[in-house]
C-alpha cells in the first residue's frame, strides 16, 4: 500500500489504511455531531431572543445557557471522539466508549422537560 505524505496527527500514520467506506462514515458522523452543536447553540439564541420571559425569573437565561454551553461543549468534542474512532479503526483496535451522548441526551431532555413543565403550569 501507498504511503502519504504526512498531513495530519503522527498516529495518522500508525496501522493500516481503513477502508475508505468507515472513514467517510466517522466522518459523517462528525459532521453530524457539529451540526446538533450548531443547532443547540442556535437554540439558545433563538430561546434568549424569541421566546417571551417565563414566569420564573432567570429560567430562560438558564436553560439558553445550558443550550449554548451543550453546543459549544459538544462542537469541541466532535473532534476529539473522530480521532479516537480513527486511530482505532487504524490500529484494528475496538471502538471506543463514549458517555458524551447520554450526557447531551440527558440536557436535551432536562432542557425539554422543563419547558414542558413551564408551560403547562403557566399556560397564557
Amino acid at each position: 500500500m501507498r504511503k502519504r505524505p504526512s498531513a495530519g496527527p503522527r498516529w495518522y500514520e500508525e496501522g493500516e489504511e481503513p477502508d475508505y467506506r468507515f472513514t467517510l462514515a466517522n466522518e459523517r458522523t462528525f459532521l453530524a455531531w457539529l451540526r446538533t452543536g450548531l443547532a443547540l447553540v442556535a437554540g439558545a439564541v433563538a430561546l434568549t431572543q424569541l421566546v417571551p420571559s417565563f414566569p420564573v425569573a432567570g429560567l430562560r437565561t438558564g436553560l439558553a445557557a445550558l443550550l449554548a454551553v451543550a453546543g459549544t461543549l459538544l462542537s469541541a468534542v466532535a473532534y476529539r471522539r473522530w480521532a479516537r474512532i480513527q486511530q482505532a479503526m487504524r490500529l484494528g483496535h475496538p471502538l471506543p466508549m463514549d458517555r458524551f451522548p447520554a450526557v447531551v441526551g440527558g440536557i436535551a431532555a432536562l432542557v425539554g422537560a422543563v419547558v414542558v413543565f413551564v408551560v403547562l403550569m403557566h399556560p397564557r
